[in-house]
């Protein structure tokens, strides 16, 4: 055996138990929502799916994943229109005041999300603003804020000068620019970054602990479970809550790839 393949197969044993150790606590509410919960033991012997049957006749689930729905699709389309709006501006402006805009945005991305969130909380608490789906909106917008809009800045960047002189030249606007170059040239890019956008703020707990009024999401709604002991429907919801957010980066990933024409 050379000494070339032997720091292969070290390598290789590092990255197998780097997957097992951060995948392998995942795999076992994974397995165990397979079978049913016996006298306080998980009986083996004989697999079942009634964990997600339980799990998709429960009102609080469903009340719960629906809050989880409106509250990422509405920080999604609040970050997208912020997004554009602060990429667009930090592309073409020449103010020195880029920069602060960058900072202030990344600013809550890149703190811890408990200080996000009680930032939010006393903001929300010192102007007299009620805790409710609301809050928890404008928290996540925040959160995924920065996310969006490095997506979309990166995208700009990567486009050529010409195409938006050539417009100006012909005649067009500075709004029919916008909407017939510019905006084709980004459809790829939103789709991506609000994909993942929203898998952030389906996931996203602590800001929304902190923000939220009496209408739990479906992250709060697991937490609130996990407090009265493990059951095999929780298992199963762990087990669709990553199963779900994989599925969300793969199809970001397939919209963020760049593309051979730019």
């Amino acid at each position: 055996m050379t000494r070339d393949s032997r720091v292969q197969g070290w390598l290789a044993a590092i990255t197998g138990l780097v997957f097992i150790l951060l995948y392998g606590p995942i795999l076992v509410p994974i397995v165990s929502s397979f079978f049913a919960l016996k006298q306080g033991a998980v009986d083996w012997q004989q697999p079942t799916f009634n964990a997600y049957v339980t799990l998709v006749s429960n009102e609080g689930i469903l009340v719960a994943l629906r809050n989880t729905m409106v509250v990422g699709i509405s920080a999604v389309i609040c970050s997208l229109i912020l997004g554009v709006a602060s990429a667009l501006y930090f592309n073409s402006g020449k103010s020195k005041d880029r920069t602060l805009l960058q900072f202030i945005i990344f600013l809550p991305f890149l703190m811890p999300p408990i200080i996000t969130g009680l930032a939010l909380l006393i903001y929300f608490r010192e102007i007299n603003f009620d805790r409710s789906l609301v809050t928890v909106i404008i928290g996540h917008t925040v959160f995924v804020l920065a996310l969006v809009y490095r997506t979309l800045l990166v995208r700009l960047q990567s486009l050529s000068r010409s195409l938006i002189e050539a417009s100006y030249d012909l005649g067009a606007s500075g709004f029919q620019t916008f909407r017939y170059v510019l905006l084709p040239n980004l459809t790829s890019a939103m789709i991506g970054a609000g994909i993942l956008a929203f898998a952030l703020s389906f996931d996203e707990t602590m800001i929304t602990l902190l923000v939220t009024g009496t209408d739990n999401t479906l992250p709060i709604r697991l937490w609130a479970m996990m407090r009265l002991g493990f059951t095999p429907d929780i298992n199963a919801l762990v087990a669709l809550i990553p199963g779900l957010t994989t599925l969300m980066c793969l199809l970001a990933a397939r919209y963020l790839m760049p593309r051979e024409n730019h």
